[in-house]
């Protein structure tokens, strides 16, 4: 299995970490795994939209997004162009990921 580097950088100024993910692992997954705080209410299975992070770089490598991802993220404070769920960005191809945690001073739907 390859494995694929996750950058993760915080809007709330902590230092970025970098964790090697197996690939097929979530990056909700690995964030918790590493001991990164990542709000997850509905255990992670898309159903909620507290895990909501910024792709910043290596999108063309995840899944396509489906319609019930896109529903929650649109619930999501703040959601952007390059939002996904953590739970839903599964792992696979080649290229490295940088995502960006934003502020989880908030209850998320």
């Amino acid at each position: 299995m390859k494995a694929i580097n996750i950058t993760f950088k915080f809007a709330d100024g902590q230092p970025e970490q970098t964790h090697v993910a197996a690939e097929g692992e979530s990056v909700l997954d690995v964030a918790l795994n590493n001991n990164i705080q990542l709000q997850h209410n509905c255990g992670g299975v898309c159903g909620c939209s507290t895990c909501h992070v910024y792709v910043l770089a290596g999108a063309d490598d995840l899944p396509e997004i489906s319609d019930k991802e896109e529903d929650f993220i649109d619930r999501a404070v703040d959601p952007r162009l390059n939002s996904r769920l953590a739970c839903q960005c599964v792992t696979q191809g080649n290229e490295n990921l940088v995502v960006e945690i934003p502020k989880q001073d908030f209850l998320g739907h």
